[in-house]
């Protein structure tokens, strides 16, 4: 992108160079996110330009910068995006490649500079990052799939999200907004952890369906958009839940997320990891009484990363489940188009 309102294009420019504290990457898989188009036509926030998108996915390490140690040449690994200042005191944090500020969304002095210096994105042959957001996958390289792999940066969101749910062996997990993409990832790590049933909820019945048909432990329901019915329903799927996952995106209203906390057992966990731009009336009484942990978690640990492709690697996640569409760079538009009419396992991706 040229600048904010040019649109999406393609373009031959010149190599990325190598710096300190970065790596030079061949771009093997990366996945085009569902809201891209609407991200490109200005209505997810701004970044710098002009600029390659591409805010993360799998690549091979072609050169590191004397300082860098993370990664190596030749290694296999996954660019989360996420830029962090590491401070301690003041935390900074902004995506690369992308639009997405830590904190409370606001950009700063410091996220701005981040994103200035780091504009090569992974929707491209090749890429520049910053060891920062690299993490490096043993054994990847034998992994016959990088296409699939490409899933892993949305994955570890989810799994963050999972995480700071607490879920353990026997847990019901809930997952608000199971038919997008990060619900669906979501449902696999519940899966995973060894939920003894995970409540999908979503508005697309065809992709709740698909959801169910991945193991008997997934219970569906569909939304109706009135929280008191959507609450019920979620609680009559398994009982009260013990934990709930809100991965929902840019909703009309904060209905479906606040049936999902409706559905929460005593003592539950509530961990948001969406996009829902709408004020949450959440009852002071209510969260009191219930004792209610509610936690917020946006992106990924490198730590989280690892655990997955550790995962992934040893069949703990299966990512055969996944309907991946290869598209190429000739044609940016129409590589938006499809991705805009994926939802959960039917993901789009990139292979320059």
């Amino acid at each position: 992108m040229t600048a904010l309102d040019s649109g999406l294009h393609l373009a031959d420019v010149p190599e990325p160079r190598l710096r300190g504290g970065g790596a030079t990457l061949d771009v093997l898989a990366a996945m085009i996110p569902a809201y891209t188009a609407n991200l490109v036509a200005g209505g997810r926030g701004g970044f710098p330009t002009p600029i390659v998108l591409g805010p993360g996915g799998i690549a091979r390490v072609t050169a590191t910068a004397d300082d860098v140690f993370a990664v190596q040449p030749g290694d296999i690994a996954v660019a989360t995006a996420i830029f962090r200042s590491n401070r301690t005191d003041d935390a900074q944090e902004a995506l690369l490649g992308w639009t997405g500020i830590g904190g409370d969304g606001r950009p700063t002095p410091t996220t701005d500079r981040m994103r200035d210096i780091w504009r090569d994105g992974l929707f491209a042959e090749r890429a520049l990052q910053p060891e920062r957001t690299l993490v490096a996958l043993p054994g990847a390289d034998a992994y016959p799939a990088p296409e699939r792999l490409a899933f892993l940066p949305w994955l570890s969101i989810a799994g963050e999200g999972i995480e700071r749910a607490g879920v353990r062996p026997g847990h019901t997990v809930g997952v608000v907004g199971a038919t997008g993409q990060l619900g669906a990832a979501a449902v696999l790590l519940a899966l995973a952890r060894g939920a003894a049933a995970v409540v999908a909820v979503g508005r697309n019945r065809t992709t709740l369906d698909a959801l169910a048909g991945l193991d008997p432990r997934v219970l569906t329901v569909p939304l109706s958009g009135d929280r008191a019915a959507d609450a019920r329903a979620i609680r009559a799927a398994a009982g009260p839940l013990d934990a709930v996952i809100d991965t929902l995106g840019m909703v009309p209203g904060p209905e479906p997320t606040m049936a999902g906390y409706d559905a929460i057992r005593t003592d539950g966990t509530w961990v948001l990891v969406g996009g829902v731009r709408h004020e949450l009336p959440i009852p002071y009484h209510d969260l009191m009484h219930r004792r209610l942990t509610v936690r917020g978690s946006w992106m990924g640990q490198d730590t989280t990363v690892r655990e997955i492709w550790s995962m992934i690697r040893h069949g703990v996640v299966d990512l055969s489940v996944l309907d991946v569409t290869v598209v190429g760079l000739a044609d940016p538009a129409a590589a938006l188009s499809t991705a805009a009419d994926a939802h959960g396992l039917n993901v789009v991706v990139l292979v320059p």
